[in-house]
Order: C-alpha cells, then sequence, then structure tokens
C-alpha cells in the first residue's frame, strides 16, 4: 500500500510520474531501458532537450541564463558558486538563516572573503531579516541566501533586492513549488530530490554574463561556461535521473504549471498551520510572517509523547514524520508531489492523536 511520505528528501514522487518510469522502465523506445542508452545517442539527446525546454517554459527562464544539469547536489554548489563567480580574494555576502545557509558559509569561506550580511542567531533561526537591512559590500562579487530552510521551516517572504550584485539562491527546496521571476537572480540552484526528481542531478540556471570567470584550478566538469558549451555533458551524466526529471516537469504542465502547483501548496500548508494554530498540544516555531508552504515543523506540548506519536503516524501511513536530527521534534514536507488527501489525513490523526493523549 502507498503511504503519504512526508519525507524532506528524497522526497516523494509524483504517482503518475512513478507509473510512467515503471511501464517504461524495460523498454523505452526501441527495446531498452533508458538507463542503457548512450548519452550521445539521438533519442537521449533529444530527452535532455525536452528537459530543458519544459523547464524553461514552466519558470519562464529568459534567453539569457543557461540552464545545466549537473552532479554532487547543492552541496557541491556550496563550492562551485565561489570558484565560479568569485576571483581569489574577493568579497562575497552572506544571509544566514539556518542550517544549509550555515554550510554555504562554512564552504565558501575557502574561497572567499564572507561577509555575513544579516544573521538570524538571534531567534534561533525562526525568522528572516527585514527586507531593508540586506546591504551587499560595494564590490561584492554576489550576494547569497536560502529562500527556504529545509529543516528549520524559514521561508523569505521576499527576494532580496542587491541592486548591481548579483543574487544567488539555494532553491533545493523551493524550486517548481510556485511562480518566480528568474530575472531577479544572477544564479538559481537546487538538487533534484524535493520538487524535481529523485536524487542525483543538480539543476543551475546562471545568467550569461556570469559565466567565463571561473578561477584557474577549477576542474572543467564545474566550470559553469564549460559545462553550458557541452550541453551538460562534459562527463556521462545521470541519464534516468535526467530522464526522470523531464517526466516531472511535463506531469507539472499537466497540473497546471508552477501556477497551478502553487495554488495547491498554500493551500496545503495553510491547512497544516491552521490545525497546529487551532490547538494548544501543538506548536510551530516559526514567525508566522516567513513559515515555509514546504516544510512544516512542530513540536507537542508533552515531548514524551514524540515517540509515540511517530510511530502511530507510520502505522497509520503517515511515514517520514521525524524532525531534523538535530532539532528533534516532527517536520511534514510538502513538496509538489504531496496531495491535498495526505495533509488532510495527517491533520485528522493529529486531531485524534489530540484527543486520545491531550
Amino acid at each position: 500500500m502507498r503511504v503519504y511520505n512526508f519525507s524532506a528528501g528524497p522526497a516523494a514522487l509524483p504517482l503518475p510520474v512513478l507509473e510512467q518510469a515503471r511501464d517504461e522502465l524495460l523498454e523505452w523506445q526501441g527495446g531498452a531501458s533508458v538507463m542503457e542508452l548512450s548519452h550521445r545517442s539521438r533519442a537521449f539527446i533529444a530527452v535532455a532537450e525536452r528537459a530543458e525546454a519544459d523547464l524553461r517554459e514552466l519558470l519562464a527562464i529568459p534567453p539569457d541564463y543557461r540552464v545545466l544539469f549537473m552532479q554532487g547536489g547543492a552541496t557541491a554548489q556550496f563550492a562551485l558558486v565561489p570558484m565560479n563567480l568569485a576571483a581569489p580574494g574577493a568579497a562575497a555576502d552572506y544571509v544566514n538563516t539556518g542550517h544549509w545557509s550555515a554550510r554555504a558559509i562554512q564552504e565558501a569561506r575557502r574561497y572567499v572573503s564572507v561577509n555575513v550580511a544579516a544573521d538570524e542567531a538571534a531567534s534561533s533561526y525562526t525568522t528572516v531579516p527585514d527586507a531593508t537591512s540586506l546591504q551587499p559590500l560595494p564590490g561584492s562579487a554576489y550576494l547569497h541566501y536560502t529562500p527556504n530552510e529545509t529543516i528549520g521551516g524559514v521561508e523569505f517572504p521576499y527576494v532580496p533586492a542587491t541592486g548591481d550584485v548579483p543574487l544567488v539562491a539555494d532553491m533545493s527546496s523551493t524550486i517548481l513549488s510556485r511562480p518566480i521571476n528568474v530575472s531577479r537572480f544572477g544564479l538559481i540552484y537546487a538538487g533534484a530530490q524535493k520538487n524535481i526528481g529523485p536524487s542525483g542531478i543538480t539543476v543551475v540556471i546562471v545568467r550569461d554574463d556570469l559565466m567565463g570567470q571561473a578561477r584557474a584550478e577549477t576542474p572543467s566538469v564545474f566550470d559553469f561556461r564549460a559545462v553550458a558549451a557541452a550541453g551538460s555533458m562534459l562527463n556521462t551524466p545521470p541519464t534516468f535521473a535526467w530522464y526522470f526529471a523531464g517526466l516531472v516537469f511535463q506531469w507539472l504542465k499537466r497540473e497546471g504549471g508552477v501556477e497551478g502547483i502553487g495554488r495547491r501548496n498554500r493551500a496545503k500548508a495553510e491547512a497544516l498551520y491552521a490545525a497546529i494554530d487551532a490547538s494548544s498540544f501543538y506548536s510551530n516555531p516559526v514567525a508566522s510572517e516567513c513559515r515555509s508552504w514546504m516544510n512544516v515543523p512542530f513540536r507537542l506540548a508533552k515531548p514524551e509523547l514524540e515517540q509515540a506519536f511517530l510511530a502511530e503516524a507510520d502505522a497509520a501511513g503517515l511515514t517520514n514524520l521525524a524532525g531534523h536530527r538535530s532539532v528533534g521534534g516532527m517536520r511534514a514536507s510538502l513538496y509538489n508531489a504531496m496531495p491535498m488527501e495526505g495533509v488532510s489525513a495527517l491533520v485528522g490523526f493529529m486531531r485524534e492523536f489530540e484527543r486520545r493523549y491531550g
């Protein structure tokens, strides 16, 4: 029986896409699996080109941006962004709103002089900085931020205005969840395993003028300009993950694109937050104006019941609700593939659990 999978990543995948991949697994357009095709074959190049075209359509990506399909996850981009966008000795601005932005800062310090433009430690990372407080250093190579902190459930309700300084965003947990204005950004990167597909591939959307600046020691497979020139095939790419991402993009188009999925995502988040706020038994620590649509952490008024909650939820087919090991508690990830029925089932379980234990 399929469960409602609230995992933060690798996350739930759309059932119609899983079914299509299952049906095509052994024989795909010619008697072989798509995993067995050469990445140089005409058939697979068509898969790759359609995936890029569909992603461009979904996000309305302007023509002066390249779309790269890379490896190493968002974590690799913590290093690749400064290696490609900043010369040795340059300065870059970073906003710290939690675990993943802190990881990006830690890695970037190996390559650039990091200026922490804002740090939300005073609120225990339950807030984001005021929009007017983010002022990049003069001459900064870029400003980096994490629009959604997957662990803390903190989300920016605005896009920072950085003037002529390129804005870089780790959108692993928000890409394709709603419309975005790509032209506001110099570079966007996102690991696939939330809203794009299975883990193993990373999407990078980079403005043309930011390429060609990689440091001399940057390996060619990590040089954005070299990767773009080779059609993201400098080396053998993760072909199945690329193919699967393309299926997800086609599914999203059938579901009304990012506009349609955005309306559903907002409704799912509002339903769960309403249930939490209506109860004295559950609580969410994040300031209401910057609560995440994608990742909803919550705690019980009686922490000693958390393990019982998780065990009973799992038995009810509501899985992977444990909070990150660094913070504990519970967390429900509501990515695109999570249907409203799953959120309704969780809310119903929460009410029944409170009735019995509250």
